[in-house]
């Protein structure tokens, strides 16, 4: 899963994040599966993210590569279904008032375990190989990545529609597992340097191409 995010030149959503504003959003462009096999016709989704207050919220269409380009990059509005004029009209108001840009790019290994029965609405998520690069922002250029995540850690998330179980919180807890406020995008802009460190900031044990 590879994901390009897009931000101002004061980094506002990196810093919305970091703050932990109750109300912050993120756009990106995110690609599942290889990314060497991207072309201009290639699916990919045009997303945002948004937080109210501890409510998460993504919305996203499908669209080809070079139309999402088109979208984000150049703000010219896409060929689209009647459906997705709303969501198109608001990330090209977004890309165009806030002058948004590419400025990281994360890739990582995703397992997904989805509940069913009575834990139906139940995800958990484990991320590994988290991987960014901070240049060269089309999906499938030989650019080199690195580890903005040491190999050793893995990113758990536990989410829920409504609440997570007591069950799996019981699992954590004795597992001796810890909320830990991670962001793979903030990951990547520290990493290379692009902002300070926050106390946030996975301790750099291990860097390496990747």
């Amino acid at each position: 899963m590879w994901s390009t995010y897009y931000d101002t030149r004061d980094l506002r959503f990196y810093w919305e994040k970091i703050e932990g504003l109750k109300f912050r959003r993120k756009l990106r462009l995110r690609h599942y599966g290889d990314r060497f096999s991207v072309g201009d016709d290639s699916t990919v989704h045009v997303e945002i993210k948004q937080r109210v207050n501890r409510v998460t919220q993504k919305r996203r269409v499908a669209l080809p590569y070079h139309l999402a380009r088109d979208l984000c990059d150049k703000r010219v509005m896409p060929d689209h279904e009647p459906g997705q004029r709303a969501f198109l009209e608001e990330v090209l108001e977004l890309v165009s008032l806030l002058d948004l840009r590419p400025v990281a790019m994360t890739g990582y290994q995703r397992e997904a375990y989805v509940g069913s029965g009575a834990d139906e609405g139940i995800r958990v998520t484990v991320d590994s190989r988290i991987r960014g690069r901070d240049r060269d922002f089309h999906f499938a250029a030989e650019t080199e990545n690195r580890l903005v995540v040491p190999a050793e850690f893995a990113v758990v998330e536990f989410k829920a529609d409504e609440r997570v179980p007591y069950w799996l919180t019981d699992l954590a807890a004795r597992m001796s597992m810890s909320i830990v406020r991670v962001s793979k995008y903030c990951q990547s802009v520290e990493a290379y340097g692009h902002a300070p460190r926050s106390i946030f900031h996975i301790p750099d044990t291990e860097f390496s191409e990747a």
